[in-house]
Formats: C-alpha cells, sequence, structure tokens
C-alpha cells in the first residue's frame, strides 16, 4: 500500500461515512471530514471552496462500485443520494433504507445499516489507494494530471471521454448543456456546467468585467421568439444557441437542453433518466437540422452527465441513459465527446459503459501534447 493510502482505514473512514448519514448532503460543509476531503482530491492534496461537492462526488462514485441491488439502492437512501433525498431527514433516509431490505426501521438500525455504511466505507479506501498511487506515479496512469482526455470503443463506436471543466473544450462544434425546464440559466458566479458555459461565454473588456452576457440573451430570445418567456417547457426540450466568447476555442453551438424540473417551494430539481435519454436524442436530432447550415458543417457534439449535478440524479444513470440515445443514433457523419470534471468519474463511465480505452496515435499524441491543460 502507498504511504498515501495507510492512513485511510476503514474504521476511521466509517466514522465519517456516518458523520454524512445522520447530517445528510446538505450539511457536508460542516463536518470534519479529514479523511474523506483527502480522499476526494488525493491527486492535488487540496480541495477548492467547493469540497463538500468534491466529497459528495465520491460517496456517489464508491456507492456506484456497490453492483446495484438492493444494497446499492440502500446505500443510496442511507446518504441521501437518492433523487429527491439529499435534504431528507436521516429518520426518512432510514425508513426507506429499511423498505429496501423490507425489514423493520429497527433492525435495519441494528444490522443491515452498518453492514451498507461499511461496504461504502470500503470502496472509499479502495478509491483513496487508486488515487494515492496514481498521484505519486506508482500506480496506473490515467488520472495523471496532464491526460486530460481518453479514447474510449463502446461496442462498434468510439467516443472521447475529456477528464476537466466543460469551459476547457475547445474544437467542439456542439455543447450540450443541461438546463431546468424554465430555460432559465444560474448566475455567472455559481458553480454548475451551465454557469461555467455562460461565464466563459461572457464578453469582456480589458478589466475582465463582462460587457455582454451573449449566451444568456440569445436564450431569453429563444424563449420569447418560442412563446416560453413566462411557462416551462416540455422536459427533453433542446435550445439552441451561438457559444458566445467560447467561439474562440472553436466551439460554434451550445444546446440548452431541459432535463430537470424545478420542484415548487423547494430549491431541488426532479430529473429522470428518461427525459435525460430524450434530451440527448433531440440534440442529435437538432444537430443533424442544423448541420448543412454551418460551414463546415457540424460534426462534432459533447455531452456532460445531463441531470447528475444539482438535478441529483445518480451519475451512473445518466450515462446508461445518454448512451442508450447514442448508440441508437449512430452516424458517420457525427463524432462523439463525453465531458466530466473530475477523474473518478471517468472512472465510473468507463466502468459503466464497458468500454476498452484505445492507445493514442502518433496524430492523438500531438494533439494532447498541443492541448495541456485546456483539453
Amino acid at each position: 500500500m502507498s504511504p498515501g493510502a495507510a492512513e485511510f482505514e476503514v474504521a476511521s473512514v466509517l466514522r465519517e461515512v456516518k458523520m454524512v448519514r445522520v447530517e445528510g448532503l446538505v450539511r457536508i460543509r460542516d463536518l470534519d471530514l479529514p479523511l474523506l476531503r483527502r480522499a476526494a482530491a488525493p491527486h492535488s492534496g487540496a480541495l477548492t471552496d467547493a469540497w463538500p461537492v468534491e466529497v459528495e462526488d465520491l460517496l456517489r462514485v464508491a456507492v456506484a462500485r456497490l453492483g446495484g441491488g438492493t444494497l446499492q439502492t440502500a446505500a443510496e437512501f442511507t446518504l441521501g443520494l437518492a433523487p429527491g433525498m439529499r435534504d431528507r431527514p436521516a429518520a426518512d433516509r432510514r425508513r426507506l433504507a429499511a423498505r429496501a431490505y423490507s425489514v423493520s426501521v429497527e433492525r435495519f438500525r441494528k444490522s443491515q445499516e452498518e453492514m451498507v455504511l461499511g461496504q461504502i466505507a470500503e470502496q472509499v479506501c479502495w478509491l483513496a489507494g487508486v488515487g494515492a498511487r496514481r498521484a505519486t506515479g506508482t500506480g496506473p496512469a490515467l488520472l495523471a494530471p496532464h491526460l486530460q482526455h481518453r479514447f474510449l470503443r463502446v461496442g462498434p463506436l468510439d467516443v472521447t471521454l475529456h477528464v476537466h471543466p466543460v469551459e476547457l473544450l475547445r474544437n467542439v462544434d456542439v455543447i450540450v448543456s443541461p438546463a431546468n425546464t424554465h430555460l432559465a440559466l444560474p448566475e455567472i458566479f455559481k458553480a454548475s456546467v451551465p454557469a461555467a458555459l455562460r461565464r466563459a461565454g461572457a464578453v469582456r473588456d480589458a478589466r475582465g468585467d463582462v460587457t455582454h452576457d451573449p449566451v444568456h440573451e440569445e436564450l431569453d430570445e429563444w424563449r420569447r421568439k418560442n412563446g416560453v418567456s413566462g411557462r416551462p417547457v416540455l422536459p427533453g426540450t433542446v435550445a439552441p444557441t451561438g457559444p458566445g466568447a467560447l467561439a474562440a476555442r472553436g466551439v460554434r453551438r451550445i444546446y440548452h437542453a431541459a432535463v430537470t424540473v424545478p420542484r415548487p417551494g423547494t430549491n431541488d430539481y426532479d430529473v429522470t433518466p428518461q427525459d435525460v435519454a430524450g434530451a440527448a436524442a433531440r440534440a442529435l436530432a437538432l444537430m443533424d437540422e442544423e448541420r448543412d447550415a454551418h460551414d463546415p458543417p457540424l460534426r462534432t457534439i459533447c455531452f456532460p452527465l445531463l441531470g447528475a449535478g444539482r438535478g441529483g440524479l445518480p451519475p451512473q444513470y445518466s450515462v446508461s441513459a445518454l448512451w442508450s440515445a447514442l448508440a441508437a443514433d449512430p452516424t458517420a457523419d457525427r463524432e462523439l465527446h463525453l465531458v466530466v470534471r473530475r477523474p473518478l468519474l471517468a472512472e465510473l463511465v468507463t466502468e459503466v459503459l464497458g468500454a476498452t480505452q484505445q492507445p493514442l496515435n502518433a496524430a492523438e499524441s500531438a494533439e494532447s501534447a498541443g492541448e495541456g491543460a485546456c483539453g
């Protein structure tokens, strides 16, 4: 075991996982979670101020590795990772987890709950060990910081998986951005895919101040033209806009895919795999409709994990739903890309898709060297 992984013994990690179970995802920032924080970013040794999101992502990946079935279902309920559960009280989450095992709440608390949380802690320790080995160069190099994408083969299809923030994409014709059914973009300073694309698409002056917000303005104009300024669109709707300042990076279109339905009176959303698949299929169809109106024709399209952020959809469900649409509509005139921010999610995507990684050829190696950290 690597020195960086030695401190991650299961009993200590389990204590921190239990703290999250009691307080819930919405209170992670208030908790003392040194091991989970380090495990969430083993390649850097430090986390940003968004570390609660990093820890939540780590727990999602750990739970996704439980192999499905009752164990995984109970784990998702227990920690509040299931859709719509992140702000539910611990007692509600325990009751639903007990129902998954068809036992009483008291029996679940005394028996299955300890096993479920222990399995999560085991997975966290494994992920921490893998991350530490890769960070020190003693393990697989796939997560090394300078390698920003992977070339995957999924059945007969090829897909490029980018592992970096979405706003660092370049030379991709179309980026699909998740949106709520009101097609209302988050504020430019928020931490989400649509906020990042709005921020990157903004026009700034020499001091860095925003002088023009074209992505937001074009989306507002699309709503007005389509008569939906005062009401939500149907889930699965896709609204196209230009890329704003992202045009300088070779991006030509942003497709805003309505996949999250705001829950009235809360800050939460509902999202279903069916809506994710529907939005992905519509994005492909829209690209086909617009292809020849551009010179050269639109050819490359990139999807993040729609609905897996604020929408609360488990990332493995988003991957499966996306791929069900992408695999159903293959064409030689289209190049598929996926983008995730963190290496742990890249591991999950590769595993869920059953993908094999393709070696870099000489041209791709040169391209990677030219892209550097910009993906």
